[in-house]
This record gives structure tokens, sequence and C-alpha cells, in this order.
């Protein structure tokens, strides 16, 4: 018995023993469990204080470059900048500005550092220091122990390369094509406008992409709609045209161009004929339709043809800005500066204008005892007022660089040489402009083909005012007045939401002449005027692009582009063609076009870097 009773004991004792064990781990666990909850809790505020006071770092970094980007991007210059920016360092801070975000805490912004990226006269950098702290006292002021935040952002502000320049036809208000028949228009290029796209009465043949974008800024306001699909022609058809034609861009061959997807194929897919459109590398390949509702590939190779559409993205255009061309005295000091900056050409051969300034030199029978001589009419690449040239072929015209004329250029005739005409006023197209040595885009190596192409005559003509296209003395409504005044023409809003008038061609500016005139009485433009059948160049318009064109027979070819605000340009034989010429896209080894003629920029702001500071 008394064994056993022993036994029961030491069995009671374990037991008693057991729970205190059991007790004692609950015990740690709990606190354990506490300890560690209350870490949790820890990490859990600070990781919700970190992305609270990371917010309020980054509504200050916009408030400040909001406050730059918009006066940029309406004046499409650095005086903003510089005057608000100019000298900033961390002891001098420039442009600051202290916000509150509702319910959560304070802001303090501004700009810590600024410069031109290695003298680049298009760029600017700025970095912005911001602070985002909890103001627990409500005071505006940055105390101790309370939990802050400091970040710098650095954003790169720039007159970039334009992106309308892509385009064979771009016009910023509303696009349209209307009263053209398959053969009476052929675009052999991608076209593009910033409200809405129609084509109207006819299907032109459109070998190129269309682009449509919703913009708010038009009255009325553009929901940025196509309203059909052309027809197009297969990349087989088009080959064998562009066969012949030196001015088409290539149709794609996968042997010349590169297997899509490859190296090959991203150096030249910008600068072919594709009619399949796909998503390649995620980008755009070939032909599409692109507007508010997404970006759609099509075939329609027929009037009879209902067209098929293929999805490729349902993500909604945007606008892309049109550069401002209103500060003339940027585009002067631009042709009194300006030096021919390449040594050689892509090939290796020496460039023999290196070196040279702008001008434009033109016939003068009347010099060298009347056996005549190249004049210069350039005063360090500026012609103040107005002036008319004409080039033959024995004679063309010289261009070099940028070229300002603070009032209007008139010109026809043949071109020799690269540049860019810009113009205070008009530019008036009065006859056919034609190269010396065009370009030819045929070839079975693209390399080779640019090479070639990079030596070819290249002009660009860019108004501050209008492109007017014609003989401006038979002007008359409705052809083509009707479409150079308001209703027709429109007016929008800047960034800022004021009002810009519509273009009226029939007001009278500073010069007492018509918007449509030229300083030159309009009897000295009939005197000289010819049928404008064919026009070789890069046209840029603030304004109006248009007028009577094809006069006299003969159909009318476009072989470079048409910008423009508002397009009339009433067509008086057909057909009409217009060709891109590639020449102005930039290439993406280089990130610079083949030939660079100082084209009106277009303001960008890229944020590059982000730096926690604690």
């Amino acid at each position: 018995m008394f064994k056993i009773i022993r036994k029961k004991n030491r069995k009671r004792g374990s037991a008693l023993i057991t729970s205190f064990m059991l007790m004692t781990l609950l015990s740690v666990g709990a606190v354990t469990y506490v300890n560690s909850s209350t870490q949790v809790i820890r990490n859990s505020m600070r990781q919700t204080q970190d992305v609270q006071t990371a917010h309020l770092c980054e509504a200050g970094v916009q408030s400040v470059l909001r406050n730059f980007w918009r006066p940029f991007k309406v004046d499409q210059n650095f005086t903003n900048l510089e005057t608000y920016c100019a000298g900033a360092s961390v002891e001098n801070p420039r442009a600051g500005i202290l916000g509150p975000v509702s319910d959560i805490g304070k802001y303090s912004s501004a700009v810590v550092k600024y410069y031109s990226p290695g003298g680049d006269p298009y760029s600017r950098i700025v970095t912005v220091r911001s602070v985002g702290w909890f103001d627990k006292n409500n005071n505006n002021l940055l105390d101790n122990g309370e939990t802050r935040k400091v970040v710098d952002v650095t954003a790169r502000f720039e007159l970039a390369r334009s992106k309308v320049f892509d385009y064979t036809y771009f016009v910023n208000n509303y696009g349209w094509m209307d009263g053209f028949g398959v053969n009476d228009l052929i675009v052999n290029g991608d076209m593009r406008s910033n409200g809405n796209f129609n084509i109207l009465n006819g299907s032109p043949t459109v070998n190129g992409s269309i682009y449509a974008a919703n913009n708010e800024k038009l009255s009325p306001p553009a929901a940025g709609l196509i309203n059909m699909a052309p027809v197009k022609w297969t990349t087989a058809t088009y080959a064998g045209q562009a066969a012949g034609n030196p001015r088409m861009r290539q149709a794609y061959n996968s042997t010349n161009h590169g297997v899509k997807g490859t190296n090959t194929y991203e150096t030249w897919r910008d600068f072919v004929f594709d009619d399949t459109g796909s998503l390649v590398n995620n980008r755009l390949s070939g032909t599409a339709l692109a507007d508010a509702t997404g970006i759609r590939g099509w075939s329609r190779t027929s009037v009879g043809a209902a067209p098929t559409y293929n999805l490729l993205d349902t993500t909604p255009t945007e606008e892309v800005i049109m550069p401002d061309l209103s500060d003339l005295g940027y585009y002067q000091n631009l042709s009194q500066t300006y030096t021919d900056p390449k040594a050689a050409y892509g090939d290796g051969t020496a460039n023999p204008f290196f070196g040279m300034p702008a001008y434009i030199d033109v016939w003068d029978q009347t010099l060298n005892a009347g056996a005549g001589a190249y004049r210069r009419i350039t005063t360090n690449g500026v012609v103040t007022g107005s002036a008319i040239i004409i080039g033959t072929t024995a004679n063309p015209i010289k261009i070099h660089g940028p070229v300002t004329f603070t009032q209007d250029c008139v010109i026809k005739g043949t071109v020799s040489g690269q540049g860019t005409v810009y113009t205070g006023r008009n530019v008036h197209i009065v006859g056919s402009v034609r190269y010396a040595a065009p370009p030819d885009f045929r070839g079975a190596n693209m390399q080779s083909v640019d090479y070639a192409n990079e030596k070819k005559d290249m002009l660009a003509l860019a108004a501050r005012q209008s492109v007017i296209m014609g003989n401006p003395s038979g002007f008359s409504f409705p052809y083509p007045l009707t479409y150079m005044t308001p209703p027709f023409t429109q007016g929008r809003y800047d960034e800022n939401h004021n009002w810009i008038p519509a273009y009226d061609a029939m007001q009278v500016d500073g010069t007492g002449r018509r918007k449509y005139q030229s300083t030159f009485s309009d009897a000295t433009l009939n005197g000289i005027a010819d049928g404008v059948n064919q026009i070789d160049a890069v046209v840029y318009t603030n304004f109006v692009g248009g007028g009577n064109i094809g006069v006299g027979g003969g159909g009318v070819t476009i072989n470079g582009t048409i910008i423009s605000r508002d397009e009339a340009m009433v067509v008086w034989s057909l057909p009409i063609v217009m060709n891109y010429d590639n020449r102005i896209r930039e290439r993406t080894v280089t990130n610079a076009p083949l030939i660079d003629l100082r084209l009106p920029r277009s303001p960008t702001m890229l944020r590059s870097t982000w730096q926690d500071r604690g």
C-alpha cells in the first residue's frame, strides 16, 4: 500500500511541475507575442508615416514643377525658368512653395540646383528639394520631434525635336479630307490631327497611319475620333509603285529591313511602309487608325470593300504639342549664331559646309556687267523686312542653315542646299519649289541610301503667321478664303485657358495688309506667280497652311510635310500626291535626324531621378 501511495504522490508532483512549466511557457509566449505584435504595429506605423511623408514630398515637387511647366509649355522658351531659378543652391533655394495636404501634413519645396547640361541651349536641369512633415502644432514650421522626410527630385526641361515632324500631314485643330477619290489623293506617309479627323465625300488612298486625339482646348471640344477608314494599298502594291518613284519611302521587306523584333528591324521600322498593323516590342508596327478609342489595324483595298479591323490596343491617343514661333527674336539669334557643326557625313566624307554660317544666295542678273552673279541677301543670317527669292535650274536659290526673314519670304523655283527659312510674317509660295538635287529612297541597303540622301538638298519653310500657296491676287470667296476665315478656322484655349481667336485671313495686320496678302503688292506677286504643282519642302505654319494649288492643271506633288493649325489647301487639278521625307525623323542610333534643319522645337519635361535623403 505504501509503495502504491508513494507512486501516486510522485505522479501528483510531476503533474504540478508540468502544469507550472506549461504556464511559464504560455506566459513567455504571451509576452513574446505581445512584443512581436507591438513591433509589427511599430513597423506598420513607421511604414505608414514613411509613405505619407513621401506623398507630402511628392505633392511639393509636383507643385513646383507644375508652376514651371505651364508657362514653359505656352511660351516655349526658358525665360520663366531663368527668372525664378538662376543661381539656385541649397544655401540659396529659389521658387519656394509651402502647402498643406488635408488631414496629413505640410510640404515645403524649392529649387536647389539649376543649370544647362554641357551648355546645351535646348535643355535645363532643375533639382527640387522637398520636405514633407506632420505639422502637429500647425505652425507651418518643422519643429523638433515632428516626423519628416526629405527628397531631391531632378527634372529635365527641354525644347526637344517636335513629333509633329513625323507626319506627312499634321493639323492642330481638325483634320479633314473632302471630295477625293482613291486616285485623286494619295498620301504616302502618316497623318495626324490634334482633334477629330474626318474623311468626307469620297475615300482617298492613305498608305500610312491616321491619328486623332481628344482635345478639350478646341471650341467646340474634339472627341478625338476618326470617322472612317480610307483605302490603303497592300505592301506588295505599294512596293510596285515605289520602284518607279524615288520620293516614296520603301515598302517593308524583311531581307532589307530585318525580321520584326530584331535590332535591324528596330533601326529601320519607322522609315518603311507596312500595310499590316501590329504591336512589335510594345510599339505600333505598320499602319493603323489610332484615336480616343484605341489603336486598330485595318485593311481596305478598294472603295467597294468594307474595311476590316484588328484591335491592337485600347489606350487612347494624346495631343502632340505644336511648336510656337511667336518669339521671332529666338530665331533671329539662331540664325545669327549658327555655324554648321557637322565636320563629316555619315560615310566619313568631309562636309564642305562645316563651320559656315547661315545664308541665302540668289542669282542677280544685274551683277558682273550684266553677266550675272550670286548675291547674298542675308546679313548674319537675317533678312530685315521682306524679300522675293526665285531660283532656276541653271541658277538655283542657295540656302545654308536657319535663315530668318523679319517679315515675308516670297519663294518659287529651284533650291540647292540644306536650310530653313523662318519668317516673322508669311511665307508665300508663288510657284513650284523643287530641289536641284533631290533624294532617292530606293535601294536594297538602307544605310547606303541614308549616306547618299544625307548630302542631297532639303528645305524647310516655317512661318510665324501663315504659309500661303498660290497667287493672292486670285483669292476670293468661296475659294480659298472661305477656308481661311471663321467659322472654318477655329479658335482654341492655351494651357492657361486663355482664348486664342480663330485665324481670319481678311483681317488687316500691322503692315496695313490683309493677313493672307504679302507685304509686296498683289500686282508684284501677280507678275511672278506660276501654278503651284510641286512643293519640295517641310512646310510649317503657326496658323494657316493653304491657298490655291494645282491652278492651270498638272496636279500637285508635295514631297515633305504640311504642318499647320488650320489647313486650307484648295486643289484645282488632280491628282495630289504627298510623299513623306523621312530625313527629318530621328534615327534610333544617333537620336538625331539624318539632316538637322534646326526645325521648330516642342517643350517636354522628364523627371529623371528621385533621391530619398531621409
